[in-house]
């Protein structure tokens, strides 16, 4: 239902370039109960004086150098199509109604003017208006609230995943923090190689999740302290197929990176990885990444069946794998980030 007090507080523009137009309808429309309303004789000085504030503009269609449509046009251009505009004329024609709608005239006021015709067309226009006006308010608050919850939602799967990457951890728990590490790591190689920030910020989380399978490897062999038998390493292999099954169906960029970095991780550069065996650059970037970061921070943490490396150490054993095992530019990247002392690695490893 239309507000009453809307109709009343309306500011309205009235043009025309004859003075007896311009008194004569503003009498109609203050008779209507229209109290806000200014008045311009020429489309000049009205540009002065429009802006976002009107709420109707009824300008004349024939006036000295800028005409109507000329001013409707630049109404249009200026302030879009909120603003209903009316257009005056004696003269309406087929043509001229079809020029000025397509200029982005909402109605017609025929001359000479009329009481209950301007009353109806004016108040029909100011109606379209305000429907549109709260119609917009409540498209905006729906955004805003979508916006909320999408954002609350996307938290709440950034959670949820880290948990799983802390769940499969705690399996393994002689790891420590090694699924954080890899993932800072992992980050600080995107880096030095040049990937956006968006896509830095998306290894940096999908990383940790690069064992989740592991999950559903019994602890007889994850945590076996001994080499593991052909059987169990067979075994072990299969928390990458594990980790996909977990990851999907959903497909958020950063789970599909997720599910890229789980399955290829394992990968190497000759070919002799595993679980499809992906020679040099057919494994994925993201892949030949966490491969580094994973087999470098297991290397300088103490497993069941291993002490932990010295740093030195285990950067020339990443070294002595350079161009066979790993991509030679993510090992050089990783070289470039990985020029640290015991000190500093600590610092990486918090």
């Amino acid at each position: 239902m239309a507000d009453i007090s809307f109709f009343n507080q309306a500011k309205l523009l009235i043009v025309d370039d004859e003075q007896v137009n311009l008194i004569l309808l503003e009498r109609i429309l203050r008779d209507c109960g229209f109290q806000n309303m200014l008045t311009a004789q020429s489309a000049e000085e009205a540009q002065d004086l429009l802006d976002s504030s009107f709420d109707l503009v009824i300008t004349d269609h024939r006036m000295k150098k800028i005409t109507g449509l000329e001013f409707i046009k630049f109404i249009r251009e200026t302030l879009g199509d909120d603003l209903p505009v009316l257009l005056a004329s004696s003269e309406l024609s087929l043509d001229l109604e079809q020029t000025a709608l397509d200029l982005g005239a909402n109605d017609f006021l025929p001359k000479p003017f009329r009481a209950p015709r301007v009353r109806a067309r004016v108040t029909n226009s100011l109606r379209h208006r305000q429907v549109r006006q709260q119609l917009n308010s409540q498209i905006a608050q729906f955004d805003l609230e979508l916006r909320k919850r999408t954002k609350a939602l996307q938290q709440a799967h950034l959670e949820a995943l880290e948990r799983l990457a802390l769940a499969a951890e705690y399996r393994d728990y002689m790891t420590g923090r090694h699924t954080h590490r890899v993932g800072l790591l992992s980050a600080r190689i995107a880096g030095e190689l040049g990937l956006p920030e968006i896509e830095i910020d998306l290894i940096r989380r999908a990383a940790p999740l690069h064992d989740v399978g592991k999950i559903g490897i019994p602890d007889s062999i994850l945590l076996k302290p001994g080499k593991l038998t052909s059987q169990e390493y067979e075994v072990m292999k299969t928390h990458v197929q594990l980790g996909l099954k977990l990851l999907s169906p959903n497909t958020s960029r950063l789970v599909r990176m997720a599910k890229l970095i789980a399955l290829t991780h394992h990968e190497r550069w000759d070919g002799s990885g595993y679980p499809r065996g992906l020679i040099g650059q057919d494994i994925p970037l993201v892949g030949q990444i966490v491969a580094i970061a994973d087999v470098y921070d297991a290397l300088v943490s103490k497993r069941p069946y291993k002490h932990a490396w010295k740093t030195d150490e285990a950067i020339d054993e990443i070294k002595t794998y350079r161009g066979t095992w790993f991509a030679p530019e993510v090992v050089d990247a990783f070289l470039t980030v990985a020029d640290f002392n015991d000190s500093s690695t600590s610092a990486i490893q918090s």
